[in-house]
């Protein structure tokens, strides 16, 4: 019965709330809306630029004249070959050293234990003797 008077005073709280909040909105939306300030003027610009200052005049400077280039240039002469090509001396050359013999057998396998020889056990790694016959 306690919980249900708890869940009443809940609701009626609730309720009261929800009322007050729905004044408040409904006086917010009665008020007048405040004035928008006017926006400043923007100055016009001007449509026509003023002049460009005039170009100074840059004094003449008198030029040697170039000198001429001749149409036909020299041409170099080149030294002539001879008729006969000059013959070379024949040489011998020595002889190849000749490779090592390979061998055509293998040399024989060593044979494979087929017993794995006993590794010492180390003292305190082993477990104690056993008391009990």
């Amino acid at each position: 019965m306690a919980s249900s008077s708890k869940s009443f005073v809940l609701v009626v709280i609730l309720v009261f709330s929800t009322i007050n909040m729905s004044f408040g909105a409904r006086h917010l939306l009665q008020t007048t809306k405040p004035s928008i300030p006017s926006l400043p003027i923007i100055p016009t610009l001007p449509t026509s630029l003023p002049p460009l200052p005039t170009m100074p005049t840059l004094p003449k400077i008198a030029m040697p004249p170039m000198p001429a280039i001749p149409t036909t240039l020299p041409q170099p002469t080149l030294p002539t070959l001879p008729a006969t090509q000059p013959t070379l001396s024949k040489t011998t050359l020595p002889p190849l050293p000749s490779l090592p013999s390979l061998p055509t057998t293998l040399p024989p396998m060593p044979s494979i234990p087929t017993s794995l020889p006993k590794i010492p056990s180390i003292p305190f790694l082993t477990p104690p003797p056993a008391t009990s016959p």
